[in-house]
């Protein structure tokens, strides 16, 4: 069966992934692209984005610790990058069934076999409602442009009583890092309302790298129950 066809019987008939166009923004193709090219280029940059990460760090074990058995679960890493923690899902969970998406092809290229593929926008996530039964993003919210609608898809594709998770960073410590034109941040209480439209049992907690280091702020994990 071809992928276009595993996609349909998974997923149903597919919303089309357009460029993330804020209504009137004539500016807003350009920046889809220009995204898609920065993180085209970074693809070839291990050193600033790796394609494995320690499973210790803090930020893959909330994940697991908050999704716990996804055996026979469908799971989704939304802007997954070269596949990082969805790797890592798929070692510790070798029953689930797990999709990696990303704006950028040339990332999706370094996923391991066992892992399935997705092109995409987070504004705009190429399957059906209620497809998956887990649901994560990690660092990669920040990049979606329009926040609102991104979170709203993230949870339009979650089942019921499914779980979603978010790992992102504080506005509050905005200026530490350099990043690009399009980035965002985000506070605490701003991503916990946009969650409780469509989601229940919203709560969010600092997060640390590792286990004995005490947060510093900028990192903000936020969990929502749909």
């Amino acid at each position: 069966m071809s992928l276009r066809g595993l996609r349909r019987r998974l997923f149903g008939t597919a919303r089309p992934a357009p460029a993330p166009a804020p209504p009137g923004d004539p500016n807003t193709n350009d920046l889809y692209r220009e995204i898609r090219r920065s993180f085209d280029e970074s693809s070839r940059d291990e050193e600033h984005f790796p394609s494995t990460i320690d499973p210790r760090i803090q930020h893959v074990q909330s994940l697991l610790k908050f999704f716990g058995d996804l055996a026979d679960k469908r799971v989704l890493d939304a802007g997954c990058g070269k596949g990082r923690f969805a790797r890592v899902m798929r070692e510790r969970h070798p029953r689930a069934d797990i999709w990696g998406l990303d704006i950028s092809e040339e990332m999706l290229k370094f996923i391991p076999a066992g892992i399935h593929r997705l092109a995409g926008s987070m504004t705009a996530l190429p399957v059906g409602d209620s497809a998956f039964d887990a649901v994560y993003a990690t660092e990669s919210l920040e990049h979606a442009v329009e926040i609102e609608r991104a979170v709203d898809e993230l949870c339009r594709v979650l089942k019921p009583g499914g779980r979603l998770a978010i790992i992102d960073k504080n506005a509050e410590q905005w200026g530490r890092l350099e990043t690009p034109p399009w980035e965002k941040w985000f506070r605490r209480g701003e991503l916990e309302r946009l969650l409780r439209h469509r989601c229940r049992e919203v709560r969010s907690e600092y997060l640390s790298y590792w286990e004995d280091v005490r947060p510093d702020g900028l990192f903000v994990v936020w969990f929502a129950h749909k």
